[in-house]
Order: C-alpha cells, then structure tokens, then sequence
C-alpha cells in the first residue's frame, strides 16, 4: 500500500465508522396526538382550530362613542379594532390555542382572574385571559389602563366562548 493512498482510506474508514454509529442509535416515533389525547400541559388538542369568523359573535358590540370593527380573520384568529371618535383606542383579539397549546402554558400560574378565567398582563399594553384552556382572548392598548382593559375583557361573551368545540 502506497501513502499516498493512506489518507483516502482513512477518509473513507471515518465515513463508514460514522454511518455505522449513526444507524445504531434506535429512534422512536409515536403518533401525533389526537383531540382525545393531552399534551405535556395537561391541555385538550384540538383536530382543528375553530374558524376565525366563528368569534366574531362573541366580541363586545358597539357602544355608545365607541365603535368595534372587525379587521382580520383567519383560522384559529379574529381580530377587532375598537376606536373612539376615529382613533384606534384597542385592539381586541380570540385566539383559538388548539394549534399552539403551549401559548396556554402562561395561564397556568396565573394569580389573578378576571370573570372567574385565569389572566396574565403582557407588557404594560396588553391584557389576555384563557377561556376553557383554550381560547386566549385579548385587550391590546397604548392609551387604556389595566383596569379598563380588564372591563373591555369582561364585555367578551366569555360564557358562549366557553362552549365552542
């Protein structure tokens, strides 16, 4: 055997040895769950998240100087924008979690609750809370403070939410 040859074979022995440790590690694979089966949370996945135009009916209405207009929808999302006066004054939002479960999980030390749901404050502009451990339900804004983002939150119809599979 030649050495100019030598590093070629060495090459080629790294390469087969690698390939052969690599098959022998055994891997296991299970089915993804399914609506009957919690995940690590604790929490019911759902098949298929529920369809966006689905929450509309559950937002707060129009009232008085304040008018809400929906803007965006999409599967598992609904989203509305509150205004007074013709300036944005909220954002409001349904967010179905069946495709995220761990969106939830921030819900789970929560030690405040706003109409008997478990809620958390995102930055100092948001307010959410999780209805049936699964639907996030948010209150976004710059120029509301909590208490009256709290009271936008307690306009939702939470208890109809609650019901939707």
């Amino acid at each position: 055997m030649s050495l100019k040859r030598l590093p070629n074979i060495l090459i080629a022995c790294v390469l087969a040895l690698s390939l052969f440790v690599s098959g022998c590690n055994a891997t296991m694979t299970s089915a993804p769950p399914t609506a009957d089966q919690s995940n690590s949370g604790g929490q019911i996945v759902a098949e298929e998240p529920v369809s966006g135009g689905e929450f509309n009916k559950f937002f707060p209405k129009s009232q008085g100087d304040y008018k809400v207009n929906f803007r965006q929808e999409k599967s598992g999302f609904a989203q509305a924008k509150v205004s007074e006066g013709g300036e944005e004054v909220a954002l409001l939002s349904i967010n179905d979690t069946a495709n995220n479960p761990t969106a939830a999980s921030k819900f789970q030390n929560s030690n405040k609750s706003i109409a008997g749901y478990p809620a958390v404050t995102q930055g100092s502009n948001t307010t959410a809370l999780l209805v049936a451990n699964r639907y996030q339900v948010k209150v976004t804004s710059k120029s509301l403070s909590d208490s009256e983002r709290e009271q936008w939150l307690t306009q939702f119809n939470l208890t109809g939410l609650a019901r939707v599979k």
